[in-house]
């Protein structure tokens, strides 16, 4: 290469002439040679300012997109895998899961990409000859067609600043197809097609065509016509667009002349939603307890079959009875040999005044369900035999909040009873007596082991009322402790997801006290005093069977088992009033017989086999108590005749007034005629009563009463003048 200075030397030998005029080319040269570098570097920073202006965001791969989608629903599946119930758990959209490609009909693909992009599958993400239209109406003054690619709208919708609303300049138009090209060189036509069929807002919030299939025709993507594919495909440019623009354009699609009918289609698509129209709707409760995250498809314990006969049965029942009488129920059924619930109907709506909660899973008072378990204690311990004698005689009970007075259901009483007859036939009194024998804390204590886990309070809080059910129990633990006893006395927990695991049985009472209990519930003559022989216990197959009804009628129980199967029933009303001539038989127990007759259609069910330690005797019950019978007794403890105790073997002792009573002297009736009835027990012959410093005479003459106001001491006296029982009273 020739240096400048030499160049300048060789120009010196020729002449000044031409020195001057080489200097001349070489400055023009220089000129032109600046310009060009100059234009160049301008371009440069030009172009790299327009590249970095319409530079698109990164975009996510059809696998991470796919992997991100979030559905606004959760699903709950039955044991079998078919769907009964969805809940929405998102509300900031209404998305289904993914809808592929082939799920979608034909003719809603080829409609929709005929009239957002009819030439999709034949260019690289940019419609250049829908560009070169938009430039040619805008020169001619008319309305442009838009020119948007689906590729570039699925850009938008993965990079929502691509398309903010309100920003249509030529930069971000720019900067849409260049994402669009990028998306091209990544994804599938399908893919692209996929997504924005997915990804689109139809209308109001529904996003997605298995939203917009759903809530606006109630079908399935793959199931639309095309006349559903045609009013979307008129939906998309304006989502919130009147039936009767939307049927215009719909006709105007169509290429059809008459187009009447798209006038009433589009109006039922925009009518009432049917977002729920394929949902089954079977375990709304159940579906709310567990379906906590979008998305969440969870695999129940239920069987479809058997939910929906326990609803049906439940309704009808409700039905029935009238709103006025009783307004809501609840009802489960569980397989005993696994412990998996297998329906679960927490409530039906109907004349409800609080569909929405769970009746299955709201602590109600027990009411006479926790009675078996009562006798179930008092039989293991030995403290009874199925025949002992009970008294159901009235008995008033000194607690710290005064005087506990049991009463039966009926309000009679029926003399000594066997603890078989008193459990069968639900009798309080003598369920209380046996609760004297058991211990209030222990009885609690019981509970509680058996999954009641609604008795937070010591055994003082219930009192003697705990026999009677004073406690608040739900359905589902309800069905747990009487399915305890089916499996020999050992409880455990039950399962409502096939994923949950199986916990080991604990014991809670003896296999022999457990068959018992079961054997007692099952025996129709037993109950037949209070129940009568045709009630709706009564099955033409085995089984153990225990109503109940709460205080002030406000709550209504049906719990039984057979060797497969035990169903617990609840009847009442949720806001906790009391229901109108509803009781154990009229109230939950039909629901009870409906769901068994059911379940045991095909095969009846058959006793328990009886466990070893268990003896049969034949009694009799002196004074024609109750009817000669087969009996079952513990091992060593079993008896052939059964009679009451005589009175010379019972503790001598005052029956009334109770201890700690409060007696109030009415100024208006005359003194002798409010006279204190003295009652004593046990054999008292030779024994004297004594208030305060009287002697009131023999304590057999059952003496009548009359005291002044303040506090009085009543003694009852031996032969030898020892005291052998006393109470204290007050007269105000």
């Amino acid at each position: 290469m020739i240096e400048y200075s030499t160049l300048l030397r060789r120009a010196s030998l020729l002449g000044p002439g031409l020195r001057r005029g080489s200097e001349r080319v070489w400055a023009g040269f220089k000129t032109r040679t600046g310009a060009i570098v100059t234009a160049l570097a301008v371009a440069l920073l030009a172009f790299v300012a327009i590249d970095y202006a319409t530079l698109p965001p990164p975009l996510p791969g059809y696998a991470q997109v796919r992997v991100a989608w979030c559905p606004s629903e959760a699903w709950l599946y039955d044991r079998n895998g078919v769907l009964i119930d969805s809940a929405r758990v998102n509300f900031a959209a209404r998305r289904l899961a993914w809808t592929p490609l082939p799920q979608v009909s034909a003719v809603t693909r080829e409609t929709i990409v005929g009239v957002e992009d009819r030439r999709f599958f034949h260019h690289g993400g940019v419609d250049w000859l829908a560009l070169l239209g938009v430039a040619r109406d805008r020169a001619q003054g008319t309305r442009a067609r838009g020119a948007s690619t689906l590729s570039m709208q699925v850009a938008g919708f993965l990079a929502p600043d691509l398309a903010v609303p309100g920003q249509r300049h030529l930069w971000d138009k720019l900067r849409q197809m260049r994402a669009a090209w990028a998306l091209e060189s990544h994804w599938s036509k399908d893919e692209i097609l996929e997504a924005y069929l997915n990804l689109a807002g139809f209308r109001g919030e529904a996003q997605g065509i298995g939203a917009a299939a759903l809530g606006l025709f109630g079908k399935t993507p793959d199931a639309l016509a095309r006349d559903d594919a045609l009013l979307l495909a008129a939906l998309l440019p304006d989502p919130q667009a009147d039936p009767a623009s939307i049927a215009r354009r719909a006709c105007a699609v169509s290429h059809e002349r008459d187009c009447a009918r798209f006038a009433g289609e589009a109006a039922s698509m925009l009518g009432p939603a049917r977002s729920l129209q394929l949902d089954p709707g079977l375990a709304p409760h159940l579906s709310d307890r567990l379906l906590t995250k979008p998305g969440l498809k969870v695999t129940t314990t239920l069987d479809r079959r058997i939910q929906s006969l326990a609803i049906v049965a439940l309704k009808r029942q409700l039905q029935g009875l009238g709103g006025a009488r009783a307004r809501d129920g609840a009802a489960v059924v569980i397989d005993n040999a696994s412990g998996d619930v297998l329906a679960y109907v927490g409530g039906i709506g109907g004349a409800s005044t609080a569909p929405a909660v769970d009746g299955a899973n709201s602590y109600r008072q027990a009411g006479s369900t926790l009675k078996p378990f009562l006798y179930a204690e008092a039989i293991e311990k030995g403290y009874l035999t199925p025949a002992s004698i009970l008294d159901d005689s009235p008995v008033q009970l000194d607690t710290a909040s005064g005087l506990y007075v049991p009463q039966n259901y009926d309000r009679g009483f029926k003399g000594p009873v066997s603890a078989r007859a008193a459990l069968a036939g639900s009798l309080n009194v003598p369920a209380v007596r046996t609760l004297l024998l058991v211990g209030v804390d222990a009885f609690r204590d019981r509970l509680w082991d058996t999954g009641y886990r609604g008795l937070v309070e010591d055994g003082d809080y219930y009192g003697f009322s705990l026999a009677l059910g004073s406690a608040e129990v739900t359905l589902l633990e309800q069905a747990a402790a009487y399915r305890s006893l089916e499996q020999a006395g050992r409880w455990s927990p039950l399962r409502l997801t096939l994923d949950a695991p199986r916990e080991s049985p604990h014991a809670i009472t003896t296999p022999q006290a457990a068959w018992l209990v079961a054997d007692m519930m099952a025996d129709s003559n037993a109950r037949a005093v209070t129940f009568g022989l045709d009630s709706a216990l009564h099955l033409p197959f085995w089984a153990a069977v225990k109503t109940g009804t709460s205080k002030a009628l406000r709550d209504n129980w049906c719990i039984g088992f057979t060797r497969e199967y035990t169903v617990a029933v609840w009847v009442g009303n949720l806001e906790g009033d009391s229901m109108r001539a509803v009781s154990g038989v009229s109230g939950a127990a039909p629901v009870w017989r409906d769901i068994m007759l059911a379940l045991n259609a095909e095969t009846r069910s058959t006793p328990p086999p009886r466990p070893t330690g268990i003896e049969a005797r034949a009694i009799t019950f002196a004074n024609a108590i109750e009817q000669p019978r087969t009996e079952y007794f513990l091992a060593g403890t079993g008896q052939s005749q059964i009679a009451v105790a005589p009175a010379e073997s019972r503790r001598p002792r005052i029956t009334n007034p109770v201890s700690g009573s409060v007696y109030a002297i009415d100024p208006d009736i005359p003194p002798n005629r409010q006279r204190l009835s003295v009652d004593v027990s046990g054999a008292v012959t030779a024994h004297r009563l004594w208030l305060d410093k009287t002697d009131l005479g023999a304590a057999d003459s059952q003496p009548q009463i009359i005291a002044g106001p303040g506090l009085h001491r009543l003694r009852l006296t031996d032969v030898a003048g020892r005291v052998v029982d006393q109470v204290l009273f007050t007269i105000r």
